[in-house]
């Protein structure tokens, strides 16, 4: 199975949510397209406090990062620039973009040069191109991240999420996959939705 997956990497939903189709991949065939989406562009327009739209800008940067290493490396290095920048972000805890940055590229074997992207708006159509592709399919109105498989008659479905915490892991990932695709493949599902009971556990 065939599988696209649209991430922002400071989003820490996204970040689990990724870190179980990771798990997925251990017990099931799924071949995974990984591609950027943008808090940034889900959030313009929104009236918000001034901290959480300060926050919101600061997402920018990493994910014109992302974008400039793959016109570089190819979708191929969209997954381990992620998993470098998120380990920072989600489990370390680090604040400082522009250190997260630096050292994530350096842990994938970047040019440090592609840190000078973060204040770039030379990649912004990209961000917005990729970040539209994902919403496509999943419908306005949705958040990071989006997962789209192919339907019944082969036609791709996205949705958001799913959003889940812990992260599942071993044959618990696969079942929750399975019913993930089950949902997605059946025309007219368009939400599941319950409270959140708890913080994204990230690790």
């Amino acid at each position: 199975m065939k599988a696209t997956f649209w991430f922002d990497p400071m989003c820490p939903w996204a970040w689990i949510t990724s870190r179980w189709v990771l798990e997925v991949q251990k017990v099931r065939d799924v071949d995974v397209n990984w591609q950027v989406m943008s808090l940034g562009v889900l959030n313009e327009g929104n009236d918000s406090s001034p901290k959480f739209a300060e926050m919101i800008k600061r997402t920018w940067r990493p994910v014109r990062v992302l974008h400039a290493a793959q016109q570089i490396k190819g979708d191929e290095i969209l997954l381990p620039l992620y998993t470098a920048m998120g380990n920072r972000f989600h489990l370390e805890k680090q604040k400082d973009v522009d250190v997260v940055i630096a050292e994530a590229l350096a842990e994938v074997g970047l040019d440090a040069s592609l840190a000078r992207a973060a204040d770039s708006t030379d990649f912004d159509d990209a961000v917005r191109a990729s970040h539209a592709a994902g919403v496509a399919l999943s419908g306005s109105g949705v958040g990071t991240p989006v997962i789209a498989i192919d339907d019944l008659e082969g036609n791709p479905v996205g949705f958001f999420g799913p959003i889940v915490t812990p992260i599942p892991r071993g044959e618990v990932a696969g079942k929750l996959w399975d019913g993930f695709v089950l949902v997605a493949q059946v025309p007219g599902v368009v939400e599941i939705k319950r409270t959140r009971f708890s913080g994204p556990e990230v690790d």
